[in-house]
């Protein structure tokens, strides 16, 4: 079993930057890929960026890319995503996931519902 807990939420506005952590605790895990997935109101979630706890490889969505950066601290069993630059369109819940056997390239085409964990999620509201 692994557990996610995702923090870093909050209201910014457009051009400001937040760091969302996920909290990950349990067994195994550093076999995983991390992810961060988000899904505004009324939309589909869908998926921001990931990386790989052994090698650090990243993958991300073009609309993010150059924008967010997606991070893990081995001591501290924590996966961060730095994003900066924000916009209106980013505002969303932003969920944290794990999925043992994927890349975090294919982690970001796999559907939604084939990760193994999901933590509940942290809001991100960007004023215009």
């Amino acid at each position: 079993q692994v557990q996610l807990v995702e923090s870093g939420g909050g209201l910014v506005q457009t051009g400001g930057s937040l760091r969302l952590s996920c909290a990950v605790s349990g067994s195994a895990f550093g076999s995983y890929s991390m992810g961060w997935f988000r899904q505004a109101p009324g939309k589909e979630r869908e998926f921001v960026a990931s990386i790989s706890w052994t090698s650090g490889s990243t993958y991300y969505v073009g609309s993010v890319k150059g924008r967010f950066t997606i991070s893990r601290d081995n001591a501290k069993n924590t996966v961060y995503l730095q994003m900066n630059s924000l916009k209106p369109e980013d505002t969303a819940s932003y969920y944290c996931a794990a999925e043992r056997f994927a890349t975090p390239e294919r982690m970001g085409i796999m559907p939604n519902n084939a990760m193994d964990y999901w933590g509940k999620g942290t809001l991100v509201t960007v004023s215009s």
